[in-house]
């Protein structure tokens, strides 16, 4: 898969202060089941971007022009909770996202954000909170994934907590099988040692089919 390295990330963040927004919210079933992962960020939260009749809502802050495809967005506790769909995350990588700062997400959530290039980033409510008061205006908020920090228009920093092999991952555009396979010299070097070691755990190698024929038992001649 294909993921854009992620290393710094600086723009505007607004705020989604609303918690247990779930993944039917961020993008509903019958849209992934009808178009394609990159034609998502028009419907990403429609429930709550539109009016009935189809036009923005301008109480909406993401409908504000200053948030408009904005790459970092703050929001309430357990962003992401409800069904596992992957969607959701393709959804907001539609209309921007690449960062989502939150006290909590939904576990699958969390973990097809890493999938698809998107950092999660848990930090306290009332840090959040701060964040959101101070960029409540559009002033761009970072994102150091190198440095592990968060840097506030003030330039105040506040450090985030990462897996090791997620952060990696994510700075080098890779998803789990991408970073399993930079190791693939690695694992065919166990493999061919492990065959010699233990050949019983190990399926024969398969015979070619001239090879078969050959080794078949000539057939019965006809009485």
């Amino acid at each position: 898969m294909s993921i854009p390295p992620f290393t710094i990330v600086s723009g505007a963040a607004p705020y989604l202060p609303r918690a247990n927004i779930d993944t039917d919210v961020i993008i509903r079933i019958e849209r992934l089941t009808s178009l394609p992962k990159d034609q998502l960020g028009p419907y990403a939260m429609e429930a709550l971007r539109y009016r009935a009749d189809g036009s923005d809502d301008p109480g909406f802050i993401l409908n504000r022009p200053v948030f408009r495809g904005a790459p970092i967005l703050l929001a309430g506790d357990n962003f992401g909770c409800g069904s596992s769909r992957e969607g959701a995350v393709w959804a907001l990588q539609g209309i921007g996202v690449r960062c989502v700062v939150a006290p909590s997400f939904g576990d699958i959530f969390y973990s097809n954000c890493f999938q698809n290039g998107v950092l999660p980033i848990r930090q306290p409510a009332t840090k959040v909170e701060a964040l959101a008061a101070a960029c409540a205006d559009g002033a761009p908020l970072t994102v150091d994934l190198e440095q592990r920090i968060l840097i506030a228009p003030s330039g105040a920093h506040t450090p985030f907590t990462i897996d090791p092999l997620r952060r990696e991952a994510l700075l080098h555009g890779l998803d789990d099988i991408g970073l399993t396979l930079r190791d693939d010299a690695l694992i065919r070097a166990w493999q061919q040692a492990d065959r010699v070691q233990r050949p019983w755990a190990w399926p024969p190698a398969p015979v070619a089919a001239a090879n078969w024929r050959s080794r078949a038992p000539p057939s019965s001649a006809a009485s």
